[in-house]
């Protein structure tokens, strides 16, 4: 997690409650601003819709992806997983408790929020597939195919 100062002191705190938004939840828990922006789209996702089901994530996150991240979400108490549905919850020990006033606030805000602004610099594409069955592979099943009816 990329702890920052605000997230311990009070006075900090206070100027940042002004204007809460997803950006600074996710960069708590991700310094790398693509894994902040998947993890953002996601818990903007279940805020917006109150809950979050795998088969209604955004067409640009693979599933899996969104799994990982949404299962990580509920490890660390911001979310909660029932009945195949990821909710909010708020989940806090006292460590935490300038981090969770903040989560809390960000969750209780009702202004827009546009991630492409927030994360210029993430890849917000989906990633092609990796390993498997080669191109050259598939193409030449697919010609045997075509060849072969």
């Amino acid at each position: 997690m990329a702890m920052k100062y605000w997230e311990y002191e009070d006075a900090p705190l206070k100027e940042k409650l002004k204007t809460v938004n997803v950006k600074d939840v996710a960069k708590i828990f991700f310094e790398n601003e693509t894994e902040a922006y998947r993890f953002a789209t996601l818990i903007l996702e279940v805020k917006k819709a109150k809950e979050l089901r795998l088969k209604n994530v955004p067409k640009h996150i693979p599933i899996a992806t969104a799994k990982r991240y949404l299962d990580f979400g509920v490890e660390v108490g911001l979310l909660k997983h029932e009945n195949s549905s990821y909710l909010m919850t708020d989940r806090y020990s006292k460590p935490f408790k300038n981090i969770a006033t903040y989560i809390k606030a960000w969750q209780e805000s009702e202004g827009e929020e546009d991630l492409a602004i927030q994360f210029v610099s993430a890849r917000t594409e989906k990633q092609g597939k990796r390993g498997g069955a080669s191109t050259m592979h598939s193409k030449q099943q697919e010609k045997s195919a075509e060849q072969n009816p």
